[in-house]
């Protein structure tokens, strides 16, 4: 069965979500937060630290946005979906423990030839007031979904960097961190059964796109926001390949003031995360 496009545009019914200190807390572990020194993140890894208030990393936000699971776009091979893009705008930072009201809907369907890509938004908001929390927006690619003659879709801007990077940051990660992380919700087994990724073309069980993305995140935080999460303003990127659970993870940025570009990449030099874009609000942080 081909893709449903009579989907595109549909909003779905609102759903709430809630989340507990615990479940940030996680989180954080998930993403290398105290790995190699465990004192220096404690804001984000412990809620009662003295004289250490607990906060949120700003990419939970990507976990706190999503809404209605199992919509239903189609009959394809789940070993074939990856996740290809994702960003949001966090309009507030986010409380330790909370609960939004999320409406979600299938925004495009477009022909790659090799593949579909198909992109939805998320919207969070406070469910007393109304007020915008989230805007989170994701993408991911199907292979063999491609040949159905749709538009190819928009292509974003993203100018080269011309320069080096103004910052660059090296995190490890863990040989388990694929196992920390599935505890904080996605559970495909494509990050944990190695019969399940070889099916999908892949020699050993790899980390999750958003586990990679939320270390980028880390780094972009510390870098260019003084560790604070109210002023993160907005995050995009471009997964490009996959990482293996252990291996090192750099983050280049470029600073062009308020606004920046970024770039993820293996030891090796491979790009992981490109056509990265983060937005801050006030001062420009420290350069390292």
């Amino acid at each position: 069965m081909p893709l449903d496009q009579s989907v595109i545009g549909i909003e779905s019914t609102a759903v709430e979500r809630s989340w507990t200190s615990k479940d940030t807390l996680l989180y954080a572990v998930g993403v290398g937060a105290g790995l190699d020194d465990p004192l220096r993140e404690l804001s984000f890894t412990t809620e009662n630290s003295h004289g250490v208030a607990q906060q949120v990393l700003p990419t939970f936000a990507v976990l706190a946005a999503q809404g209605q699971r199992g919509r239903s776009i189609g009959t394809f091979d789940p070993a074939m979906l990856v996740h290809a893009e994702q960003s949001f705008d966090l309009h507030r930072p986010l409380a330790p423990a909370g609960r939004v009201r999320i409406t979600s809907r299938v925004t495009g369907m477009y022909d790659k030839g090799s593949g579909a890509l198909v992109t939805s938004e998320a919207v969070a908001v406070d469910p007393d007031s109304g007020e915008p929390l989230i805007t989170s927006r994701s993408a991911v690619f199907i292979r063999g979904e491609g040949g159905f003659g749709g538009d190819r879709g928009p292509r974003e801007d993203w100018p080269e960097p011309d320069r080096a990077p103004d910052h660059q940051v090296t995190y490890r990660t863990r040989p388990e961190q694929a196992l920390l992380y599935r505890l904080s919700g996605d559970r495909n087994p494509l990050h944990s059964d190695p019969v399940f990724a070889a099916k999908a073309g892949f020699q050993r069980p790899i980390l999750h796109g958003l586990c990679t993305y939320g270390i980028t995140g880390r780094a972009l935080l510390h870098t260019l926001a003084g560790s604070d999460p109210s002023r993160f303003a907005s995050m995009s990127g471009r997964f490009s390949k996959p990482v293996l659970p252990g291996e090192p993870l750099t983050v280049s940025v470029w600073d062009d003031g308020g606004t920046a570009r970024f770039r993820t990449t293996r030891a090796d030099g491979t790009v992981v995360i490109d056509r990265g874009r983060v937005a801050v609000r006030g001062a420009a942080g420290p350069r390292s």
